[in-house]
């Protein structure tokens, strides 16, 4: 699978490994804005803007193998069983995919925090039809994402989360 920052290629639809992303030593992400955003949403036990859902996703470096946690802003895809978050890879309409989205193609294997729960999770790119179904929900959610759609040429990919344990 491609790890080139501006590919589209799928997020693996391969199942949970038994190494599942653990606490132990955790980095957050490098970006000021991001690490407050994490800072804010430990504070606030889950809540760091009102209004809009937050959670935390740690993923496994697909270069360096250590555990990387970010903030991001989700929805659920209401019917889906189990519950699954759905992400926007939008890297804030960069030419770029987020690192988080390209560490999720090598190892979709993640551990979630949503509020004040914490649990593993599978990672998976949506297919054409879901994002179909589901970018307008999104764009409810974050009207940002319609501008960052607009300022790349990169397709602004989708991720389905879906809880396993």
């Amino acid at each position: 699978m491609s790890t080139n920052p501006g590919s589209d290629s799928a997020i693996s639809n391969s199942a949970v490994s038994d190494s599942a992303v653990s606490d132990s030593a955790v980095s957050d992400s490098p970006n000021p804005w991001v690490a407050d955003h994490i800072r804010r949403f430990e504070e606030t036990g889950g809540h760091p803007r009102p209004g809009i859902q937050d959670l935390l996703l740690t993923t496994r470096g697909r270069r360096s193998g250590l555990l990387r946690r970010t903030a991001l802003a989700y929805i659920k895809d209401d019917g889906a069983t189990p519950t699954t978050y759905v992400l926007t890879a939008s890297n804030a309409g960069s030419d770029r995919h987020p690192a988080w989205y390209l560490n999720l193609a090598a190892d979709p294997a993640v551990t979630v925090q949503v509020g004040a729960e914490t649990f593993p999770a599978h990672a998976r790119r949506a297919t054409p039809a879901e994002v179909e179904r589901l970018w307008p929900r999104v764009v409810a959610a974050m009207p940002s994402y319609a501008a960052y759609r607009e300022a790349t040429t990169r397709e602004i990919p989708l991720v389905l989360v879906t809880r396993t344990g």
